[in-house]
């Protein structure tokens, strides 16, 4: 799981390096997949449930989910990528929203206050406590921050699927829902709109956008729950570590 946690962390960090006004999300895609075949693994999302991309390229008021295109990111956008990797049967998730060129400030205020939910949520990830802590660790953030949580896509258990149980939402209370233990393994992602929180899938059955077209920002990291906290799987080590993990897992 740390192999490939890692794997999807580096491809992550250099697919965000190639961001800039200009360039491609099919581009983008294409350095992804490349990258993670060289690597000796598969991009997990390229054939999952028929998704034809090895990213989710979602731009602006796409929530998740985006289809790589030949649309040329255009500065003041903001850029989710989502990634997926599985190395030696294991699978790591994550994904950044990245502002393109010279962003509103505002629209960098919703990226920074998704990354703040991120890091609030990981911090309930913690053997004794409850799925619902880490909802609400996210959903009393963004909305003192006056921002929504989607409701209608949510975080996930993970392993040698992508998708396990349990679900995770962004929203909750504190106390309830199943006890976390240790040995879990969670993709834990905020997704926070500027508007409302209602969204809609577009005509090609995956792009999410929200209704009202306001922005959205989303971001995920994988993390396994240990004895001593939370373990970030896909935030990266140093390359030593890296170059040790991947040839255990292969």
């Amino acid at each position: 799981m740390r192999g490939a946690g890692q794997l999807a962390g580096l491809v992550l960090s250099r697919l965000r390096g190639m961001v800039e006004p200009g360039i491609t999300t099919i581009e983008i895609d294409r350095a992804a997949e490349k990258m993670i075949r060289d690597a000796g693994a598969l991009p997990t999302f390229k054939g999952y449930n028929g998704f034809p991309y090895s990213i989710c390229a979602s731009v602006n008021e796409q929530v998740v989910h985006g289809f790589p295109s030949d649309y040329a990111l255009q500065e003041g956008d903001i850029f989710s990528i989502d990634c997926g990797v599985t190395l030696g049967g294991f699978v790591g998730d994550t994904a950044t929203t990245v502002p393109v060129g010279r962003v509103d400030e505002k629209w960098l205020r919703l990226v920074r206050i998704a990354e703040e939910c991120l890091d609030r949520a990981i911090e309930q990830c913690r053997a004794g406590n409850h799925l619902g802590d880490i909802g609400w660790a996210v959903q009393q953030h963004a909305e003192e921050n006056g921002y929504s949580v989607v409701r209608d896509y949510v975080g996930h258990g993970i392993g040698r699927r992508m998708h396990e149980d349990p679900q995770i939402p962004n929203y909750g209370k504190p106390g309830l829902g199943p006890k976390i233990k240790i040995g879990y393994v969670f993709a834990v992602e905020p997704m926070l709109n500027m508007g409302s929180h209602h969204t809609k899938v577009l005509s090609d059955g995956w792009t999410v956008v929200t209704l009202d077209g306001k922005p959205s920002a989303h971001v995920e990291h994988t993390i396994a729950i240990t004895e001593d906290g939370p373990d970030v799987l896909t935030r990266l080590a140093s390359s030593s570590n890296l170059t040790a993990d991947l040839a255990a897992c292969n």
